[in-house]
């Protein structure tokens, strides 16, 4: 009876968290819930719609108009597209090269908090060390600092370096060019940690104990422990981080524009967009063609990677 207690006890477990994930799985699959999903979608999906007809509509049409009377009188032209993205005009054209600025910029920000955040995650869910909940408590309080508040202490920190007692520590970072795109990726990388890591390690602290348990008996140490069963298992939740980091970075204006600079050789998609906006921002046909240019790749990460970001999302949800 003693042995079978522990047997009892987890099969009711089991059998709750089924029932729990029966009911969440019914919910979703109502016809209410159907609903309400198709009428978000097309709130999302008809605005997109619209700026993609608009792209391609000639500029007196799309001053004058709206992109739906398209249908009444559709006329078509690809000399958005061809102006803003290989046009020589440095005020409307070149959004080719703040492209692969963009690209530069997005994916090594994308990756290294990424990276970074599992290892924490992973040490501060399964290794016993002193002081671990008190690292995770400060880790998840600076969530809620304001990232305007460190703007000014980076941009100190990346121009004259750090001084303890008059004692130069770290010197200043003085990059010129292509060079600056490092002190961007230091930026985002500072900015995603916290939130990172909370998502990361609420998924790892959720992996099976007995699990971990059988690698140790196995002799694997916490690094073949963290390559071989901890990776494959995250891997939803490394790609609802890289999706959310992946869009805030693709679409930041300001991080970049600090640090990066508003030049040619490293500013992103959303300076040039601003720049094409005009002086009145009256430059529509730009911004049409320039905007869905910017979204692409969005979109792509997006639809590549949306069955991970599900479950990502939905991972732990329904905890027994």
């Amino acid at each position: 009876m003693t042995t079978a207690t522990p047997t009892v006890g987890a099969g009711v477990q089991a059998a709750a968290k089924s029932t729990r994930v029966g009911r969440v799985r019914k919910r979703l699959n109502s016809r209410t819930a159907t609903l309400v999903s198709i009428v978000i979608a097309l709130l999302w999906t008809v605005p997109t719609f619209g700026l993609f007809i608009s792209s391609f509509r000639p500029e007196d049409q799309i001053k004058t108009t709206g992109w739906w009377t398209f249908f009444t009188d559709p006329q078509f032209t690809l000399e958005n597209y061809q102006e803003v993205l290989f046009s020589s005009s440095s005020s409307s054209g070149q959004l080719a090269s703040y492209f692969i600025n963009s690209l530069a910029i997005t994916i090594p920000s994308v990756l290294f908090p990424t990276a970074f955040a599992a290892l924490a995650a992973y040490a501060l869910a399964w290794i016993n060390f002193k002081g671990r909940d008190w690292l995770y408590i400060a880790i998840f309080a600076l969530q809620i600092v304001p990232l305007q508040m460190a703007l000014v202490p980076l941009l100190k920190f990346f121009s004259t370096g750090v001084t303890v007692a008059g004692v130069q520590v770290l010197p200043a970072w003085d990059l010129v060019d292509e060079q600056k795109f490092a002190q961007v990726w230091f930026a985002h990388t500072c900015f995603a940690l916290p939130f990172a890591v909370f998502l990361l390690h609420n998924f790892i602290s959720q992996l099976p104990s007995d699990l971990m348990e059988a690698a140790r008996v196995d002799g694997a140490t916490h690094p073949k422990i963290f390559r071989t069963i901890v990776l494959p298992l995250i891997t939803p939740a490394l790609a609802a981080f890289g999706i959310f980091q992946f869009l805030w970075v693709w679409n930041d204006l300001l991080v970049a524009l600090i640090f990066a600079g508003g030049g040619n050789e490293t500013a992103p998609l959303t300076v040039r967009l601003a720049e094409m906006a005009g002086t009145r921002g009256n430059e529509w046909q730009r911004l049409t063609a320039g905007a869905f240019v910017s979204i692409v790749v969005p979109l792509i990460v997006f639809l590549s990677l949306q069955r991970y970001f599900v479950r990502g999302l939905l991972a732990g949800s329904v905890k027994g």
